[in-house]
């Protein structure tokens, strides 16, 4: 665990002087509170293989975390919309459901997390890019159902992370103005989305990242369990914090 004054980086990009105690917390779920990012980027790899595409999890697992549309044309250059392309993302999903998804666990500390969160006022909602019934099973899996307020995917959203479009949304379910809510994510493409967004952001490194690669994050933990620790003098907590 890392010193607490360690934890916070400065984003010069951000406007100086005190901001608002936050109203809500805007919730990545894969790699943040669930320890699922390896185990997308298998689902990816076996679907590209039964579809006859030689990439490997190396390839994946850097791009897990931006949304599946994104991801493929980025490594085959398919439509996921039509055709092949669609076919294949549809199939990604059956092989994450079938052969994943039951094996997968919250992060420790992820749902006292939450839970501190609750006490504390704040409204939760999720933001992924996962489709509707695979955010459902990964929920009950991970044993965080029925905890949070919200939630959108990337069904209630036009373009996928890093695109802004599902941090929006998830605000307006929120109720809140962006200046009073704070995103929590583990991946560059859940600080891109959020700073997109004009919602300040929370990382964590246990979806693989350093920090380096979530630089533009207010603060940056080591997983649940770290910010869980550090509740009091973190930024969900402390007011005017940066």
């Amino acid at each position: 665990m890392s010193d607490t004054d360690d934890r916070f980086t400065r984003d010069d990009a951000a406007p100086s002087g005190p901001l608002p105690r936050p109203r809500a917390a805007l919730l990545d779920v894969d790699g943040t509170l669930v320890n699922s990012n390896d185990a997308h980027a298998r689902a990816w790899v076996d679907a590209f293989a039964e579809f006859g595409h030689d990439v490997g999890f190396d390839q994946v697992r850097p791009l897990v975390g931006m949304g599946g549309d994104k991801l493929v044309r980025r490594l085959v250059d398919l439509d996921v919309e039509k055709g092949r392309g669609k076919e294949l993302t549809e199939r990604r999903m059956e092989i994450f459901r079938e052969r994943y998804v039951e094996h997968l666990r919250a992060f420790p500390g992820a749902r006292e997390l939450l839970e501190r969160m609750r006490r504390e006022g704040l409204v939760l909602v999720i933001a992924t890019s996962a489709k509707e019934d695979e955010f459902e099973a990964l929920l009950r899996s991970a044993g965080l159902e029925g905890i949070v307020d919200a939630h959108t995917t990337s069904d209630d959203a036009e373009d996928s992370k890093p695109d802004p479009d599902i941090v929006s949304a998830a605000l307006e379910e929120s109720g809140c103005p962006a200046a009073e809510a704070i995103m929590l994510g583990d991946t560059p493409y859940d600080v891109e989305a959020a700073r997109r967004a004009g919602v300040r952001v929370v990382a964590l490194r246990c979806g693989g990242w350093g920090d380096d690669d979530l630089r533009g994050a207010i603060a940056i933990y080591d997983d649940a369990a770290d910010l869980l620790a550090g509740y009091d003098s973190s930024p969900f907590a402390r007011e005017g914090r940066r």
